[in-house]
């Protein structure tokens, strides 16, 4: 099982104008492995700075593992912003030159809605309701020798 964490100072959280800056917070986004697949469940929304060290942390945790596929559960994401979908669109992309496959899971009804809006396309993404039904979609890839 890989782990990955952020350490988090309370104290350096500051509100101004009603808008709440916090520097430090604690982002705890587990990377697990689980034969040779990496499940990996965004359970709450991030900021630009804690995405990309998301993606580098799967990325790298990948490289490590040797995992032939990555699951990316993003059932927690109520919303997700143009920035946000670009991040997950290019971290899938990116572990796919790496030779795994890679499956999205549990996207909410508006946060489709939003990325159809957008004109954002999931390439080289395979997509499942639930993680259930994600993790079964790999298997069953790798089983079938799907490239």
């Amino acid at each position: 099982m890989w782990l990955v964490k952020r350490w988090c100072i309370k104290s350096l959280h500051t509100c101004r104008k009603k808008t709440c800056v916090s520097r430090g917070d604690y982002v705890e986004i587990p990377i697990l492995k689980l034969k040779n697949i990496l499940l990996t469940s965004i359970q709450s929304d991030m900021n630009d700075d804690d995405a990309l060290k998301y993606q580098s942390d799967v990325m790298s945790t990948l490289e490590k593992s040797g995992a032939k596929g990555l699951v990316i559960d993003i059932t927690a994401m109520d919303i997700i912003d143009s920035f946000m979908a670009r991040v997950i669109n290019e971290t899938a992309r990116m572990a796919r030159l790496m030779g795994a496959r890679v499956v999205l899971c549990g996207m909410q009804p508006m946060v489709a809605l939003t990325l159809v809006e957008m004109g954002r396309e999931l390439i080289g993404v395979d997509t499942a309701l639930n993680l259930d039904k994600g993790f079964d979609k790999l298997v069953k890839m790798f089983n079938e020798g799907v490239d």
